[in-house]
C-alpha cells in the first residue's frame, strides 16, 4: 500500500511557503520546509546540491517549477523528460573526453617513437650468425641462440637482450653505455669485445672478456664486479665471481681455431662438444688419456675426427651428432 504523506494534501499556498523558505525569501520558522525535508529526502538532497553549488546561483523560479511538479504529479501520469546535461555532467564529459584523447595520442606517440625491435635467432646447425647493430657494433650468435635489439638506438643507452651464447664486438661510446640483458645478469660496457653465455652447464651467466673491461651485475643488483681481459665472470643468483681463463680454446666456436700441445683427448673432446656441438665417446676409457699435439684451423668436425683417428690408429663410427672411437 502506498504511504500517505502530509504533503500529499498541501495546497498551493503551503507549497509556496515551503519553497519561499528554502530559497531564502522567507525568514520565518520554515515549518512547511521541515515537513518536506522529513518526507521527501530525495527532493531535499537535490535542493541542497543546487543551493550550495559554487558553479552558479540557484534559480528560484526553476526551483519552484520543480516543487510545483510534485503537486501536478498526482493528477497526470509521469512522462519521461528529455535528458538535460548539467554543468557537472558536462565537466565530467569533457574530462573523460580529454583523458581518451591524451591516451590515444600517447599510444600513437609510443607506436611512432618507440624503436622497432628485431630478433635474430640461430638454429642448431648455425654458428657465427652475424648481427650488425646501428652503432656499428657486431654480434655473432652461437647455435640455438637469439638476440633482440632495436633497429636504431634512440635513447641514452644501447640496450639488447640475449638468450644463449654470443660474441660481442662493441664500438666505443662513453656517452652511450652498451647494456646486455642476459636474464640472470646485466652486462654493461663502453667499448670492448667479449663472450656471453646466458646459461652454462651450471645454470650460471658466464662472461669472458677478450679486450677492454666489462661490468657484470646480478639481476637484483646485489653482486657486481668489473672484468679485465682474459677473465671469466660467473653470476649465480646474488653471487658474482671471477677467475682467469685457462682454456686457450674458449672462443673456438667463434674463431674456428683449436690448438693443442700435449693435451689429453678427454679435454679435446669437451672442446669439440662446445665448438661443434658434437659428442665423442670412446669404447676404451684409455683412449681419453692419449695426448694430442696439433692445431686445427677452420676444419670440419669430420676432418678433425679423422685426423685424431689417424694420429692414434683408431677407427670411428658416426651416429647423428655422436662419434664413437675404438681401436
Amino acid at each position: 500500500m502506498k504511504k500517505i504523506n502530509e504533503t500529499d494534501n498541501w495546497n498551493d499556498r503551503e507549497w509556496a511557503a515551503a519553497a519561499a523558505w528554502l530559497s531564502g525569501e522567507d525568514n520565518g520558522d520554515g515549518e512547511n520546509a521541515r515537513i518536506l525535508a522529513g518526507e521527501e529526502a530525495d527532493i531535499m538532497k537535490k535542493w541542497n546540491d543546487l543551493k550550495y553549488s559554487e558553479e552558479k546561483p540557484v534559480d528560484i523560479d526553476k526551483a519552484w517549477v520543480k516543487l510545483n511538479g510534485r503537486i501536478e504529479a498526482a493528477e497526470r501520469p509521469v512522462m519521461p523528460l528529455p535528458f538535460k546535461r548539467t554543468p557537472f555532467l558536462t565537466t565530467i564529459a569533457r574530462i573523460a573526453a580529454m583523458v581518451l584523447i591524451v591516451a590515444a595520442l600517447g599510444w600513437l606517440l609510443f607506436e611512432v617513437a618507440a624503436p622497432q625491435k628485431i630478433t635474430l635467432t640461430s638454429d642448431s646447425d648455425q654458428k657465427n650468425l652475424e648481427a650488425l647493430l646501428s652503432d656499428g657494433s657486431t654480434v655473432f650468435l652461437n647455435r640455438n641462440s637469439s638476440l633482440t635489439y632495436p633497429k636504431n638506438f634512440m635513447s641514452g643507452t644501447r640496450k639488447v637482450s640475449l638468450k644463449g651464447e654470443a660474441f660481442f664486438d662493441i664500438v666505443p661510446d662513453e656517452e652511450h653505455p652498451f647494456i646486455i640483458d642476459a636474464g640472470k645478469a646485466k652486462i654493461q660496457v663502453l667499448g670492448t669485445s667479449f663472450n656471453v653465455i646466458t646459461e652454462n652447464a651450471d645454470n650460471e651467466v658466464e662472461v669472458y672478456v677478450a679486450s677492454g673491461k666489462v661490468m657484470v651485475t646480478s639481476v637484483d643488483g646485489a653482486g657486481s664486479l668489473t672484468l679485465e681481459p682474459e677473465y671469466v665472470g660467473k653470476v649465480s643468483g646474488r653471487n658474482v665471481t671471477q677467475e682467469r681463463n685457462s682454456n686457450v680454446n674458449y672462443l673456438a666456436w667463434h674463431t674456428g681455431m683449436l690448438s693443442y700441445d700435449g693435451e689429453c683427448l678427454e679435454v679435446v673432446f669437451e672442446d669439440l662438444k662446445r665448438a661443434y656441438n658434437i659428442e665423442v665417446r670412446v669404447a676404451d676409457p684409455e683412449i681419453n688419456d692419449f695426448r694430442l699435439t696439433s692445431p686445427f684451423e677452420q676444419q670440419s668436425q669430420d676432418t678433425i675426427i679423422k685426423l685424431i683417428c689417424t694420429t692414434f690408429g683408431l677407427r670411428s663410427v658416426r651416429e647423428g651428432n655422436t662419434y664413437i672411437l675404438f681401436r
